[in-house]
């Protein structure tokens, strides 16, 4: 599944298929995949619908886990193609990205980026 907005292109995790599309709103949630810039900078993005954010927390926090983290990630009221559709100018508009080491990157030894 690719998904263009004129910001910007998702790009489906590899594998993903037509049932993977019917099973993700049943999921809530769509891990692996990512969006590109038209200037080829890449960035990963996981969407959660909230009920699967708060059983997820749920989980993590009943074996001792102090947070549910995962890298750009995007809570939507339902992970649909529409929904992730509608998302992405906002991201765009709420500069999400800005922030963020595009994939691919360099990452300086130290750590430490200037």
């Amino acid at each position: 599944m690719t998904i263009e907005t004129p910001e910007l292109t998702y790009h489906a995790p590899p594998g993903f298929d037509d049932r993977a599309e019917y099973e993700m709103e049943m999921k809530g949630h769509l891990c692996g995949g990512g969006v590109e810039f038209p200037d080829g900078r890449r960035y990963p993005v996981t969407f959660f619908d909230p009920v699967r954010l708060s059983q997820e927390l749920e989980v993590l926090t009943g074996r001792g886990e102090p947070a549910f983290i995962e890298p750009g990630l995007v809570v939507i009221p339902g992970v649909t193609r529409d929904g992730i559709r509608r998302s992405l100018p906002e991201l765009v508009r709420q500069r999400f990205f800005d922030h963020l080491r595009p994939l691919g990157a360099e990452v300086p030894a130290n750590g430490v980026s200037h």
